[in-house]
């Protein structure tokens, strides 16, 4: 747990600090501006995501730990936004792909391993039910 909370410490320090220090845009939002107005309803999302990372940190190993890691640092990156700003700050813009910022990536980034994971955990679990 506790290496869970440090790394993720540090990775939502970097994007805030990243959101404070320089200027972007403000996403009302979901990913690519959808659902705009739903704060309330993304907030409870991001804390019910936040809360069964945590629960099932223990049963994450590997590439599933680092990519819970990287959820957990999104979702409380973009938390912390949404809770005491009522948006969230995306300053990355890449021309071709709409602006984010560093817990988006960081999302996109955890959800990618955790998707690897599971299908690599339940490949083996198939292999040894046979």
């Amino acid at each position: 747990m506790k290496k869970l909370l440090l790394i993720s410490l540090v990775l939502v320090i970097l994007d805030q600090a990243t959101k404070f220090f320089i200027d972007g845009t403000t996403n009302c939002g979901a990913a690519f501006g959808i659902l705009q107005g739903f704060n309330v309803l993304f907030i409870v999302i991001g804390v019910l995501v936040a809360g069964v990372l945590l629960v099932y940190r223990k049963r994450l190993e590997g590439i599933g730990f680092y990519g819970g890691i990287l959820l957990f640092s999104g979702v409380i990156g973009n938390l912390i936004d949404r809770v005491f700003l009522g948006y969230v700050r995306d300053f990355i813009d890449v021309g071709f792909w709409p602006s984010f910022n560093l817990a988006d990536s960081y999302n996109t980034i955890g959800i990618f391993l955790l998707i690897i994971y599971i299908w690599k955990y339940e490949n083996k679990q198939s292999k040894i039910k046979k």
